[in-house]
């Protein structure tokens, strides 16, 4: 069971002595003590409506020129677009886009789900949209990068430019466009297998993660709430 204040103070946000003070002014009839699978619910409390969550998840476009990050002293970071999403300070992102990825970034509440999408064993598919300098070679089955990883390509083919996701910046130098499908992922994998196979990368997207794909009309730096399947 969860308390009203707890809920209260994670989702005001507030101090725990200032949320114990809203509790009292909550309607008679809501409970002290809430069951979590009878939230998220919406409330006035003190002249105000509240949604009271304890778990949120949401699907974003980030935008290039962020990091996949919480606080960085450099750089933009992509939590700072989730400014006003429900229980926005305890979201954490799942897996991680670098500086000039742009494309879906899943975030979530629940650490269980996180670990599930993330574990390598669970080789959830991941799918981008590139656009490349140069064409590229055909990847053998048995191909290794510099470093000794074999990626799991599930997918790759070249793509017109009308095919891309509207998410993947049409930079000018771009003469090819491709997309690609790993199971699981490295660092910079992406990159890196075009790079092994004679092309190099000026833009990537990625379009789909496991069971969600980002919606051709969700704009950069934009999110929508995702009920988590499975």
């Amino acid at each position: 069971m969860l308390h009203l204040e707890q809920l209260i103070a994670r989702n005001w946000p507030c101090t725990r002595k200032e949320a114990r003070r809203l509790a009292t002014q909550a309607p008679p009839d809501l409970p002290y003590r809430i069951a979590p699978d009878t939230l998220p619910f919406t409330v006035e409390i003190a002249r105000r409506t509240l949604t009271l969550h304890d778990s949120f998840h949401l699907m974003m476009n980030k935008p290039a020129g962020c990091i996949t990050a919480l606080v960085d002293p450099t750089h933009k970071t992509a939590a700072a677009y989730l400014e006003g999403a429900p229980l926005a300070s305890e979201l954490r992102p799942v897996g991680r886009l670098d500086l000039d990825t742009t494309g879906l970034l899943l975030w979530t509440t629940d650490g269980s789900w996180l670990h599930r999408l993330t574990h390598p064993k669970n080789e959830i598919p991941r799918t981008y949209h590139a656009g490349l300098e140069r064409p590229f070679s055909p990847a053998p089955s048995d191909l290794v990068l510099r470093d000794g990883h074999r990626p799991a390509i599930v997918d790759l083919r070249s793509l017109s430019v009308g095919e891309t996701h509207p998410g993947l910046r049409k930079d000018s130098g771009a003469s090819h466009f491709a997309t690609v499908t790993i199971a699981g992922g490295a660092y910079h994998e992406v990159r890196r297998i075009f790079a092994a196979l004679g092309s190099h990368v000026l833009s990537l997207c990625r379009v789909s993660f496991g069971d969600w794909t980002l919606p051709k009309d969700l704009t950069p730096g934009t999110w929508q709430e995702i009920t988590p399947k499975g």
